[in-house]
């Protein structure tokens, strides 16, 4: 009876996937399906680059950079990219909604699978799709003067890389103990769109009325902004050094995270009735 008993914890760990693996058939699942729909691709990149260019330009005669010189179009920059990242990650945890209503998270949940495993998965495939859209608008830099080097693009994309982690984590957060895609989008336009427009992607803080200012310094996202500015513009002047917005965004990444991990495990381990 006592091997029966021990040998039953060694069957269930045999039996189950652990976490990597189930991680990666999700990842490689949300960049597939994202590449096969063109549209969206497209989208994704032409919705920020229409903004950044009208913006740009109508602000072109209005603005002076905090170091006295470039443009708008160099200023709004770093935003546009941030507007990219942000919007496939948007995109990207909408459809964590439709694998609930079609019935394959089900499934995944039924599954012998660590719930942790979904988190990083649908998180880690979100984060790509976004940091590889925000690195490619990178191409547009010279455009505005800008020739970054070498130290300055791998900086660059570790930045987007942090913001595309912790804005695709927020948005599973959000997402995931939703139904509905409209009521997605109600949080979107309510929360997501306004983090980043008091992040700096449009305006600096310091020129800011007092009580904007002080939720623009309260919003994280603001650091990711200000991080990849100081990569892309050294000479701007931004909230922090950037290795202490590097560091704030970091620890953004790992606060959002637990919190999606957390959401996931609370609303799957219901006790009995």
């Amino acid at each position: 009876m006592a091997t029966v008993a021990a040998a039953a914890p060694q069957a269930k760990t045999a039996s189950s996937p652990g976490i990597w693996t189930p991680a990666y058939s999700l990842w490689l699942r949300e960049i597939v399906r994202f590449y096969r729909q063109k549209a969206r691709v497209a989208g994704v990149i032409a919705t920020p680059l229409l903004f950044w260019i009208v913006l740009g330009s109508g602000f072109a005669y209005s603005f002076h950079s905090s170091s006295g010189s470039g443009s708008y179009l160099a200023y709004f920059f770093p935003g546009s990219v941030v507007m990219i990242v942000l919007f496939t990650a948007i995109f990207s945890m909408m459809s964590l909604i439709s694998d609930r209503n079609e019935g394959f998270l089900l499934s995944v949940l039924a599954a012998p699978v660590n719930r942790s495993a979904i988190v990083l998965g649908k998180v880690l495939g979100g984060a790509t799709l976004a940091a590889i859209q925000g690195v490619i608008f990178l191409a547009f830099a010279p455009l505005v003067g800008d020739h970054p080097g070498a130290g300055a693009v791998l900086l660059s994309i570790l930045a987007i890389v942090l913001i595309s982690f912790e804005l695709t984590a927020l948005g599973f957060a959000i997402a995931w103990p939703m139904d509905s895609p409209q009521a997605f989008h109600a949080i979107v336009n309510l929360l997501l769109l306004p983090l980043w427009m008091l992040s700096g992607a449009l305006f600096p803080a310091d020129r800011a009325s007092g009580w904007l200012a002080w939720l623009m310094r309260l919003n994280p996202l603001s650091y990711g902004v200000d991080a990849l500015r100081n990569a892309l513009f050294p000479a701007e002047h931004t909230l922090f050094p950037l290795d202490v917005n590097l560091g704030i965004t970091a620890a953004f990444c790992v606060l959002v995270f637990a919190a999606s991990w957390a959401i996931v495990n609370r609303r799957t381990h219901k006790p009995a009735a």
